[in-house]
């Protein structure tokens, strides 16, 4: 998956150190019912589209742009499903990220489903019954955004009564084995 150049520049200043960044994923059904799932050129697996917004691009926007750049399908998004701070994750080059996925259920609108660009090997069309094997990201995902629910996040966690004087120590998370699906490197 390539870089986008905004991250290459920050990465020249930052080095490998953790980067906060704004994920999109794209739960795009079309008009039978059907979503739309792309086979990743990076780990051969299918998964939902997705990738990263640019500096200034809206997430609905994003959400759009990736869809056609990688299966050539034109759509609307019509809801959020679920916004969620993914846990830190380490690429093999020792780039350290952590992507806040906005997930939205979108619609076809028009276009062919086919490889429109390097990120994919194939592109088609699933039942929600006939899913090719995938990652518990995508699944969930998925059947979130097929049922007709409010938006899903994380409840806030609850303040303590008082503030302690000193800070616990930072508790290291180990990073997730596979890398977030439907977000390029």
């Amino acid at each position: 998956m390539s870089t986008p150049e905004f991250i290459r520049q920050i990465r020249a200043h930052a080095g490998n150190r953790l980067l906060l960044l704004p994920g999109v994923s794209a739960i795009v059904v079309d008009g039978h019912g059907r979503v739309l799932l792309g086979r990743r050129a990076d780990t051969g697996r299918w998964s939902v589209v997705g990738g990263i917004a640019e500096p200034g691009e809206q997430p609905a926007d994003t959400a759009v742009r990736e869809v056609y750049e990688e299966t050539g399908v034109q759509c609307v998004p019509e809801r959020v499903v679920l916004v969620e701070m993914l846990q830190p994750f380490t690429y093999p080059n020792g780039d350290v990220c952590q992507f806040q996925d906005i997930t939205f259920r979108c619609r076809a609108t028009g276009g062919e489903a086919r490889v429109n660009d390097h990120e994919s090997l194939e592109v088609a069309w699933f039942a929600p019954d006939a899913l090719p094997p995938l990652e518990p990201f995508a699944l969930d995902r998925i059947h979130r955004a097929l049922r007709d629910e409010p938006t899903w996040f994380r409840p806030a966690a609850e303040l303590p009564e008082e503030t302690p004087a000193a800070a616990p120590a930072a508790v290291a998370v180990p990073a997730p084995a596979w890398v977030p699906e439907g977000i390029p490197e």
